[in-house]
């Protein structure tokens, strides 16, 4: 019953911010076709619910600059200064608003990350793909790319087991703030997360506070 009244809320809300935000999704598609060329949207393959993998869709944020040998220049040579404000207000994140439609995600979630992490996580990390990916989720509210992948994992995995509509709600309104704030848009020494390579062993799992 639960995740059934989620998706008919994931539905009605993601169908709703589609129809109100056509034009803005139209102006800025425009904007970002002129500015940085075809293809204005950035069409990447993801792990969702039970590593099932989608296409996830977002706006283009990065030139293709490339060095003489041809290889692609880092990615803070490659953010344009519209792809750092499209990031910063997290715009280009609206177009996944098709994936949640379609069912390839939710509203609130653990982040879709990258298919080559999928044989990275321990056993309690993966628990983060027992529930679609989503738009946002507790990790984007609680530190976004400035958390350590360990902490991000937690709060994820937190989220996997205390998921109700009344903490979908909580983190939807602590996402505005985030947003609006601009706090945690990238990693440490990157305008990412760095790449996620694995975790001790050894290594003890942080306890987030949400």
């Amino acid at each position: 019953m639960r995740h059934t009244v989620k998706r008919l809320f994931d539905i009605a809300l993601s169908a709703s911010a589609l129809a109100v935000l056509a034009l803005p999704l139209l102006t800025i598609y425009l904007i970002v076709r002129i500015w940085l060329g075809a293809p204005a949207l950035f069409v990447q393959e993801r792990p969702g619910m039970k590593g099932r993998v989608f296409r996830l869709v977002k706006f283009r944020t990065m030139t293709d600059a490339r060095d003489a040998s041809g290889n692609l220049l880092p990615d803070k040579e490659r953010i344009h200064p519209l792809g750092n404000f499209l990031r910063s207000t997290s715009l280009d994140e609206l177009p996944e608003l098709w994936n949640v439609l379609r069912g390839d995600m939710s509203i609130v979630g653990p982040r879709p990350l990258l298919v080559q992490y999928l044989p990275l996580y321990n056993e309690r990390q993966a628990r983060r793909h027992e529930v679609r990916p989503g738009l946002t989720g507790l990790a984007q509210v609680k530190g976004r790319n400035a958390l350590s992948w360990e902490e991000r994992f937690e709060l994820d995995v937190y989220y996997v087991e205390h998921q109700s509509l009344l903490l979908d709600l909580k983190i939807i309104l602590l996402t505005i703030h985030t947003v609006f704030s601009r706090n945690g848009i990238s990693g440490e020494g990157s305008v990412t997360m760095p790449h996620f390579t694995g975790t001790r062993k050894d290594a003890l799992p942080p306890k987030p506070l949400p």
